[in-house]
């Protein structure tokens, strides 16, 4: 979109706005409505009218904030005003303006007080009760608003391309994406046993029908769904949503036989780490054991040295008496 014919049309109002040598409103409204300048939004684009309008709003800002005269800046601001109240979109797009330009409107604003332009303040006034800036910190007068929305779309996507990075680092979240349920979860094992548990159920009912009434649990072995079937079914619709994932997310898919090796090591680990507290824990016992043995060892060693030591004291107490006597 060539935005440089609208350009030159703010161009050549504020040039005259600023030849007239009135500092006023009323004589930047004379200007606009002798060039009728509001048919400027008849030839707006059919698409990106957003965009459309925010570069004519930065536009106008760089005149507000430009070293130039008081009256360019002052004609800047004017138009600013007059654009956003003669807009024909519905709702209408707000001024798009960062905190370090708004430090340099205060300034026009102070500056025209001083010369005594009392309806300066009177405009900004009435642009902040309808709210009509949207405050943020972005100065897009440095280049076109497109050049700067391009920009802030490059810095998005690479910061979303470093959070997944960081998101997937040093987490098992990469591994479930790669996992495979149905390995994960030895489903075909699964199957084979409760297919087994199924036929035993039919076995000994058959045979049970021979000796006794089994009507009641007949029940029991028609017509159920095998676990190992349900197990399986959620292994498919796991792997069903994986690949929904992969197309909206667009991450590659991991080789099958390195999804295999992650839950081999995986499963290894967790095999040894289960070997590992089992002999720690039969360590412990162990250890326990004997520690407890000791102390009933020596308790027993000390039970005998009281025994043996009341027993001398009662003979030595009898042979006195005995002696007495």
């Amino acid at each position: 979109m060539d935005l440089k014919p609208f350009k030159l049309d703010i161009d050549e109002l504020i040039n005259e706005f600023d030849k007239g040598g009135s500092p006023t409103f009323a004589e930047m409204k004379r200007v606009w409505v002798s060039k009728k300048f509001s048919y400027i939004f008849e030839a707006s684009p059919s698409k990106d009218q957003a965009c459309f309008i925010q570069s004519l709003y930065a536009y106008c800002i760089g005149y507000m904030v430009s070293t130039n005269s008081l009256l360019s800046r002052l004609g800047g601001l004017y138009c600013l005003y007059c654009l956003y109240e003669t807009q024909p979109f519905k709702p209408p797009f707000k001024i798009y303006i960062s905190l370090g330009e708004l430090k340099n409107l205060r300034n026009v604003v102070a500056e025209a007080k001083a010369k005594d332009v009392k309806v300066v303040p009177a405009v900004v006034k009435r642009m902040l009760d309808r709210n009509m800036f949207l405050f943020g910190f972005v100065d897009v007068n440095e280049s076109s608003a497109a050049e700067r929305l391009d920009e802030l779309s490059e810095v998005q996507n690479a910061s979303i391309q470093i959070a997944c990075k960081k998101l997937f680092a040093n987490s098992r979240i990469e591994h479930f994406t790669h996992m495979d349920m149905g390995l994960e979860l030895e489903v075909d094992l699964l199957k084979q046993k409760s297919a087994d548990y199924a036929r035993a159920k039919d076995l000994a009912i058959k045979e049970a029908s021979d000796i006794v009434d089994v009507e009641s649990i007949k029940h029991i072995a028609e017509n159920q769904t095998l676990i190992g079937d349900m197990v399986g079914k959620t292994a498919d619709d796991w792997k069903a949503q994986k690949e929904l994932f992969y197309q909206k997310t667009g991450i590659l898919h991991q080789p099958v036989k390195d999804s295999v090796d992650v839950v081999g090591k995986e499963h290894d680990k967790s095999q040894q780490k289960v070997a590992e507290e089992h002999d720690k824990s039969q360590q412990e016992v162990a250890e326990e054991h004997d520690k407890s043995q000791q102390e009933v060892a020596e308790e027993q060693d000390d039970n005998d040295d009281f025994s043996k030591e009341l027993e001398e004291v009662l003979l030595s107490a009898q042979n006195e008496s005995d002696f007495e006597e």
